[in-house]
């Protein structure tokens, strides 16, 4: 069993913020026949959806009905969004019985006083909502040591908007019941043109998940924009084979062993927090 799969509905996104890499395929949606299969192949594997590698989950109309599929099939449905959609359509995610939301706040940097407010608004609200619901809402400001990364608009808003607790901890705040404030760092995402870093590295990918793109195509973690590393496709291959394919089981020893297998695991920044 992997602690959670990383499932691309679609890798079309309506914001194209600094910190994300992006990726080069072309614009895409996973469709419901698609995603029964890979629900289909996950069964078994996992009990953790999380809908994203790159794109806006909420840019996908079929959201709704693939937390339905997921849920009456026993799985828990993860969101990571940046927030700017929650306005409009939070109220189908609540009703879809969704596990967690994540919320990228980076969206919210380089805007204007008065567009910043109104999307924290939107942001804090959904948040409460989502509370009371008895959803866990997780606000995530990755953006240490990054020239951009001011954080006091957002914390302000906040915590005018959401009255809590407050209570400080090793990665944030836990704001009141099921609503979180997580800090992090801003770091390098794996490329093929940045710069090799070396050969000793660990990672977690394969290990307690991997991803499937909206394609179908398997990679071993959540940071492979491009498919660079691709085992397989779900579409057409059996999962299990794919994971336990020779490409994979060379990258699962290498990491067991801090040994990168992969170029692009040498060139990835976030590889070097382990």
């Amino acid at each position: 069993m992997y602690s959670r799969a990383y499932v691309e509905i679609t890798n079309i996104c309506n914001m194209a913020c600094s910190f994300c890499h992006g990726h080069s395929r072309r614009p895409a949606r996973m469709e419901e026949g698609q995603f029964a299969r890979v629900l289909e192949q996950l069964s078994g594997k996992t009990e953790y959806i999380y809908y994203h590698l790159m794109g806006e989950p909420l840019t996908h109309p079929k959201l709704p009905a693939f937390i339905k599929m997921a849920t009456r099939q026993g799985f828990r449905s993860v969101i990571t969004t940046n927030g700017t959609l929650l306005a409009k359509r939070g109220g189908e995610l609540l009703q879809a019985g969704l596990h967690k939301v994540s919320i990228s706040l980076h969206s919210f940097e380089g805007k204007d006083p008065a567009a910043q407010e109104v999307y924290l608004q939107e942001c804090a609200s959904f948040a409460k909502e989502a509370a009371n619901a008895g959803v866990l809402v997780s606000f995530r400001l990755w953006n240490r040591g990054f020239d951009g990364g001011n954080n006091d608009t957002a914390l302000a808003v906040l915590r005018r908007c959401i009255p809590g607790q407050w209570q400080e901890n090793s990665r944030g705040y836990r704001i009141r019941d099921r609503v979180f404030l997580e800090y992090g760092d801003r770091f390098a995402w794996p490329d093929r043109e940045a710069q090799d870093m070396g050969n000793s590295v660990y990672c977690y990918g394969l290990k307690d998940h991997f991803g499937i793109l909206c394609d179908g195509t398997v990679v071993p973690c959540c940071l492979d924009s491009d498919g660079i590393i691709n085992l397989g496709n779900v579409f057409t291959q059996d999962l299990g084979q794919i994971l336990a394919s020779p490409r994979a089981e060379a990258m699962k020893k290498g990491f067991a062993c801090r040994q990168a297998a992969e170029d692009l695991c040498r060139r990835c920044g976030y590889a070097r927090r382990f």
